[in-house]
């Protein structure tokens, strides 16, 4: 893959083969963050699990104390006075068979986040193999299936991101804007790793954090030092 010139330029400003401090390395992100948009930074950890086993599976969600700088369209599944609940508590759209119709006829996908209540999965359920390739499949696990709606969606509007393995056993996951600045995207850097390692898999063996790289959308990886982490 042949990368731009900005791109080329940043390699030139760090040692891409060195760790760094977490702080050291989010400020070497942002130093080269010279997109003329407001860059995403994003945190890329390798595990020491295998994703095929049940038993090693790692997901879970928590609240970044500084939220991501992204505004979440969320859609809630629901009925009766859970509708209400969720209208009032901030939810962009409401609503139950119709909605499933709309995504399945209309590939309609204006939202970023799926909340269901528990009664509702039988009809979700029928859009999983739509919504699961996508990440957007609510799942208990990720506090997306549950009765308490407001919560939920207060979580999600203050900053819930949502960690899960991909099939190479990396969790890629945003932390916040390159406009936060060095000690905001650190604080959230440090809340959602120690969340990772909370969600240690008992089957797994050796060191857990294998590596961990923090990158802008345009730029770079810059590496972390994980025996700074706390690793065990």
């Amino acid at each position: 893959m042949k990368r731009g010139k900005k791109y080329q330029e940043a390699l030139k400003n760090y040692d891409k083969s060195a760790t760094y401090a977490p702080s050291d390395a989010i400020g070497t992100v942002l130093k080269n963050a010279t997109a003329k948009f407001d860059e995403t930074v994003e945190v890329h950890v390798r595990l020491g699990v295998d994703g095929r086993h049940a038993d090693q599976q790692v997901r879970g969600s928590v609240v970044l104390p500084n939220g991501t700088g992204k505004t979440q369209r969320v859609l809630v599944f629901a009925k009766g006075e859970k509708v209400k609940e969720a209208e009032e508590a901030g939810a962009d759209y409401v609503g139950g068979q119709e909605l499933v119709e709309k995504i399945q006829k209309e590939s309609w996908f204006d939202f970023d986040v799926v909340v269901a209540t528990p009664d509702m999965m039988g009809v979700v359920g029928r859009l999983g193999r739509i919504l699961g390739p996508k990440g957007l499949m609510p799942n208990p696990k990720s506090g997306t299936v549950t009765m308490n709606v407001t919560q939920a969606l207060h979580d999600i509007k203050a900053g819930k991101v949502e960690y899960r393995l991909d099939k190479t056993n990396i969790v890629h996951v945003p932390i916040g804007k390159v406009s936060f600045g060095v000690e905001k995207l650190e604080e959230n850097f440090r809340t959602l790793i120690g969340a990772i390692i909370k969600a240690k898999p008992a089957a797994a063996k050796g060191q857990y954090i294998r590596n961990l790289t923090v990158a802008s959308t345009m730029g770079p990886g810059v590496k972390v030092n994980v025996m700074q982490l706390d690793n065990r």
